[in-house]
C-alpha cells in the first residue's frame, strides 16, 4: 500500500508561485509514475503533469511553461513548481502514483493523495 500526503497549497495573488510537495511511502518509489491533478469546483478532475521512472515529464498544455514536475527518490518526494499562476489555477491539487502508469488517464493510477487548496486571487 502507498499513501501519499501533499502539502505546500495555500492562498497566492496572480503571477506569484507555489510548490507543492507529495511525500509518498512504499520502499519502491523510484519505480514508480507520479502525477498531480487537480479539481476545481464544479469540475472535472483534470490532468496537470506526470513524472515517469526515467524522469520524463508530461505537462498539459495549458501548464507548459509556467509547472514543473520534479522527483527526488532518496526523498520519496514528488514536487510540483507552480511559477506564474492565474485565477484560473485556483483548484485542489491532488498527486497520484502507479506501479505501472505515468500518462494522463487518473483512472489508471492506483493511490492518491488528499489534495491540497491552491487559490489564486486577482
Amino acid at each position: 500500500q502507498v499513501q501519499l500526503v501533499e502539502s505546500g497549497g495555500g492562498l497566492v495573488q496572480a503571477g506569484g508561485s507555489l510548490r507543492l510537495s507529495c511525500a509518498a511511502s512504499g520502499r519502491t518509489f523510484s519505480s514508480y509514475g507520479l502525477g498531480w491533478f487537480r479539481q476545481a469546483p464544479g469540475k472535472e478532475r483534470e490532468f496537470v503533469a506526470t513524472i515517469d521512472w526515467r524522469t520524463g515529464t508530461y505537462y498539459a498544455d495549458s501548464m507548459k511553461g509556467r509547472f514543473t514536475i520534479s522527483r527526488d527518490n532518496a526523498k520519496n518526494t514528488v514536487y510540483l513548481q507552480m511559477n506564474s499562476l492565474k485565477p484560473e489555477d485556483t483548484a485542489v491539487y491532488y498527486c497520484a502514483a502507479s506501479t505501472y502508469y505515468s500518462g494522463t488517464d487518473d483512472r489508471k493510477f492506483d493511490y492518491w493523495g488528499q489534495g491540497t487548496q491552491v487559490t489564486v486571487s486577482s
